[in-house]
């Protein structure tokens, strides 16, 4: 009699306070695998390479006796998933690795019809694609906010893990973090949602959808123990608002247009705030600037801290990469910045950034300071170390190297690289300049002219 009555009481709260019931729960999950499932695709890259029967197992040889051999074709397959997002063109948005390499783009969807795909365009920064088949009744995902979304929010991923044979897996999990970045390379535009739904190889491209069934994720990267490829509980997308900005770009102009500054950047570290006086180590500090750059003509200056964006606050260099990179050139953008201890604001209007090989020309030239060097706070105690010299410098041809560290310019003792910045303003072109060099442990002096 009790239990009964525990049972209805239950069952009345439940009606009352509209607690979900475990009924309710599953059919939230069926509900999103049903809707999402027919959005996502299969992707089937098919790679075509030329080699030859020795260089095809890594062994060399002279290029004269490499017509002395047949050239034979290795072809090879790789899988990988997609989504689609616009149902009357058949655009499909998908990995840049999953079809980068691809010499044909085969689609099978969800009701198995198969279709050769056009790529549309690639953008290997964001690591996103997107494709286009022609095809008639398409079902296109429900776009969702990835701004939103917060650790312990559950998910669902949906994709092709392993196989063609297993495609349209559904699993579930939970949101971890999100912001994660720095996950595949520093040179990328990383801000991923990191979440443990079972993704594995195959999975790539493919959804993250939220119990509404709407997309807010593109699913991209596994990380792992080092020994296996297969899932270890940590996945990571892309979120669907940093997408959908790339996206609109490949569509429009086969090329994503990104917003470019011109400023080499780095977080703040317990030796900067201090040497700064700063109440935090929220924002960027401004190791260089390059000539004729937005940031130059809009009078950003090295040594600056850019602590807000459009009044929202920067907490570190990705963060700023990522809004930066997110904005349109020629947009203009208000930053606040620390300057000898005071707050100002200054206004600057985006250029185009410029592409990878024409990046490194554009800090190639501004990359090395007075002495030819970069250099660094140590990390080991005091003075500044050797990041990078010029070949072509008098110091390098002073024997000075790459891990030396710095101790004394003139009479001015190094303790960071504030008090290195703020000594080598002393000195002009052609001046004679001796520094104190420790090479491990050793110190002595060299002496030279600044160029």
């Amino acid at each position: 009699m009790k239990k009964h009555i525990i049972i209805i009481i239950t069952l009345i709260f439940s009606q009352i306070f509209g607690i979900p019931s475990k009924d309710d729960f599953n059919k939230k999950f069926i509900e999103v695998a049903s809707k999402g499932n027919p959005t996502i695709v299969s992707i089937i890259s098919e790679t075509v390479r030329e080699n030859n029967m020795f260089g095809g197992f890594g062994f060399g040889m002279p290029k004269e006796f490499e017509d002395m051999f047949p050239q034979f074709e290795e072809r090879g397959r790789s899988l990988g998933s997609g989504v689609i997002i616009d149902k009357i063109n058949g655009y499909i948005v998908t990995n840049n690795h999953v079809v980068e390499r691809a010499e044909s783009i085969k689609i099978v969807l969800y009701d198995d019809r198969e279709f050769e795909a056009e790529v549309i365009g690639k953008h290997e920064q964001t690591d996103l694609a997107v494709l286009k088949i022609e095809a008639d009744n398409l079902r296109q995902v429900d776009m969702g906010n990835s701004d939103k979304l917060e650790p312990g929010e559950w998910v669902i991923a949906i994709g092709s893990p392993f196989g063609i044979n297993l495609n349209h897996t559904v699993t579930a999990g939970i949101i971890s973090a999100t912001g994660r970045s720095d996950v595949i390379s520093a040179r990328n535009f990383e801000d991923f949602i990191q979440h443990d739904a079972a993704i594995n190889p195959g999975n790539s491209g493919g959804g993250l959808f939220n119990l509404n069934g709407e997309l807010i994720g593109i699913n991209t990267a596994i990380a792992t123990d080092g020994f296996s490829k297969s899932n270890a509980g940590v996945g990571f997308a892309i979120p669907i608002n940093q997408a959908k900005r790339v996206v609109d770009d490949l569509i429009n102009y086969g090329k994503v247009s990104r917003g470019w500054l011109g400023v080499q950047i780095r977080d703040i570290d317990d030796s900067l705030q201090k040497a700064l006086k700063l109440k935090s180590k929220n924002g960027v500090f401004v190791d260089g600037v390059a000539k004729d750059s937005p940031a130059y003509i809009g009078g950003l200056k090295e040594k600056d801290v850019i602590i807000t964006m459009n009044s929202i606050e920067i907490e570190d260099s990705n963060q700023l990469k990522n809004k930066v990179s997110s904005a349109k050139p020629g947009e203009m953008i208000i930053f606040t910045i620390i300057r000898n201890n005071i707050n100002e604001t200054i206004m600057i209007t985006l250029g185009t950034r410029p592409d990878q090989n024409e990046m490194g020309n554009v800090f190639s030239i501004n990359s090395f300071d007075k002495l030819g060097m970069k250099v660094g706070n140590n990390p080991d105690g005091d003075g500044v170390v050797i990041l990078d010299i010029n070949p072509k410098s008098e110091a390098y041809e002073k024997n000075i190297r790459k891990s030396d560290i710095i101790s004394e310019i003139g009479n001015d003792e190094i303790n960071s690289i504030i008090d290195y910045n703020k000594s080598l303003e002393n000195y002009e072109s052609g001046d004679p300049i001796m520094i104190r060099i420790i090479n491990n442990g050793n110190a002595r002096y060299e002496a030279f002219e600044v160029k």
